[in-house]
């Protein structure tokens, strides 16, 4: 599809396949928290996140992702170690040409579980935006599903 600009120069409307590949990339940042999460890997964990991206959880505030990185090294070393998530995406929705809207419905799966136990499914939002290229997540609240 082509369209004219204001200059009267005709270009080519990359909206649709540009917001698929936006798309894409947002959902590869669940995928690569996720990962990490299944191995452990604090440090990888918050590759994703901005600096100064937030983590909101029932009783429990992060204000960096410095903070968000100590948590889940803490988690992975105790309750969490050999835990994964199961995630199931709601939607993904770009209220702007560079922020990014996840709703997702998860759980923990503790080492040796194969099925989620009742009362352990949260509903979760993800804030992303572009940033000098690329996405990060901004902010994650979670709250009982």
């Amino acid at each position: 599809m082509t369209a004219e600009n204001h200059s009267g120069t005709i270009t080519e409307d990359r909206s649709a396949t540009t917001r698929e590949e936006d798309r894409e990339a947002v959902l590869g940042l669940l995928h690569a928290v996720y990962a990490a999460w299944a191995d452990n890997d604090a440090d990888a964990f918050v590759t994703p996140y901005a600096e100064d991206a937030t983590s909101i959880l029932p009783g429990s505030y992060r204000r960096d992702r410095e903070e968000i990185r100590a948590r889940m090294a803490a988690g992975f070393a105790g309750p969490l170690k050999g835990s994964r998530v199961v995630d199931e995406v709601q939607s993904v929705r770009f209220p702007g040409a560079d922020a990014a809207v996840v709703v997702s419905r998860s759980a923990v799966l503790m080492a040796g579980e194969s099925e989620v136990p009742d009362g352990r499914r949260v509903m979760a939002t993800w804030m992303c935006s572009r940033r000098d290229g690329g996405w990060v997540i901004d902010a994650y609240h979670n709250c009982p599903a």
